[in-house]
């Protein structure tokens, strides 16, 4: 009974028919069938959420708590049916469905001018001839820096985030006949993008994740820390990992992990061209609050999802099977590509310039000839393999 009280799952279900019985029996239903409808919808979504923060399976983590990451689980699963319900629609009534989101959503995005000057000092502007470098200077900077930052501490390694870092900037060179805002200046892409936002962000990162990998981790129970700078310290720490693992991705070693690796920079660099293809197809403005949820959405279950992936591929003999977070970030990812693909497909099937084809090509050719040489190891361990 302890055990069971300690979890609160009684205690959250008693708040929870307390609630609904105070809905059906006290409340007043309102004759407006909208409001209904979306109150109904509401209910429906936090009565799953309260079920899965109590009795959804634990996953690899568990600080602060295990309840934050089985309530992100959850907080998954809904984002998945919202996004199979947004599928299942007509171009047209999808994006209306919008409208009931946030009535400002649902009307076509205005055109924006992309690229432009690209001139990093700028003669013919006697007022400010560096303009161009201070109209860079907004808020994506800022967040190009932390997202980098939060994504070197979920890769855990530093190859690894410059080759999805740089990987992206060849896919906005290539993709910028499909989307606009993919042409940008080639400093900003060099510069700004790769040098300093991202590699400040990986640098950052690679720093806490050696802090992290030489801290001591020997918990105590707060009530036996004796004095209150010590109990102050064990509350901060508790937002820290409970233990450390080193993510050792070892692309070369085998065929399963060199495909694996590559399967997981795949689906991080359609996660990201998913941002920026759901804002165009679903007519979200960037600076919309709903852009924003999406990105702390994938902050907080990237990391679990990760290591749940990493634990697949390195023990295959133990984890069985991939993790139910890994698999529902994969599955979310794959349903928005799907809604990018129904609800724009002219865009998507622009056909790529012939100069652009042929970069790709010669650079495939070249990790091609680089992986199967006569001296790699990856070779080596598929002949050994077989």
């Amino acid at each position: 009974v302890l055990l069971i009280w300690r979890a609160h799952t009684v205690t959250v279900l008693f708040i929870l028919t307390c609630v609904l019985v105070y809905v059906t029996l006290l409340e007043e239903t309102p004759q407006d069938t909208t409001y209904n409808t979306k109150r109904g919808i509401v209910a429906s979504i936090l009565v799953f959420l309260c079920f899965g923060v109590t009795q959804a399976k634990d996953g690899p983590f568990t600080r602060p708590h295990p309840a934050y990451w089985r309530f992100w689980l959850c907080v998954s699963v809904v984002y998945e049916l919202f996004l199979i319900f947004v599928l299942f629609q007509t171009v047209h009534d999808g994006r209306q469905f919008m409208k009931s989101i946030d009535p400002k959503l649902g009307v076509p995005l205005p055109e924006r001018d992309y690229g432009g000057n690209c001139l990093i000092y700028d003669p013919g502007n006697t007022t400010d001839p560096w303009h161009n470098i201070w109209d860079k200077m907004d808020g994506f900077v800022p967040a190009h820096f932390l997202g980098w930052y939060i994504k070197t501490l979920v890769i855990r390694d530093w190859w690894m985030c410059m080759i999805i870092s740089v990987m992206f900037e060849f896919l906005e060179y290539s993709l910028e006949h499909q989307l606009p805002n993919f042409s940008e200046c080639w400093w900003d892409h060099w510069i700004m993008d790769v040098l300093v936002c991202n590699g400040l962000g990986i640098y950052a990162g690679m720093k806490t994740l050696g802090w992290l990998s030489m801290k001591p981790y020997q918990w105590q129970g707060l009530w036996n820390i004796p004095t209150y700078k010590g109990k102050i310290k064990r509350i901060a720490f508790q937002f820290t990992p409970y233990s450390w693992v080193k993510f050792e991705w070892k692309p070369a070693s085998n065929l399963r992990r060199w495909l694996a690796v590559l399967g997981i920079i795949f689906m991080f660099l359609l996660a990201e061209l998913n941002t920026f293809y759901l804002k165009f197809v679903l007519w979200m403005p960037p600076e919309h609050y709903l852009v924003l949820l999406r990105l702390v959405f994938f902050v907080n279950v990237g990391g679990v999802a990760m290591r749940e992936i990493y634990d697949f591929m390195d023990d295959p003999k133990f984890y069985r099977k991939l993790g139910q977070q890994a698999w529902m970030v994969a599955a979310i990812t794959v349903t928005e590509f799907l809604i990018v693909m129904k609800y724009d497909p002219e865009t998507i099937m622009l056909p790529i310039p012939f100069f652009v084809t042929q970069c790709w090509i010669l650079g495939i050719l070249l990790i091609l000839w680089r992986e199967a040489g006569p001296s790699s190891l990856f070779l080596r361990s598929v002949l050994v393999q077989s």
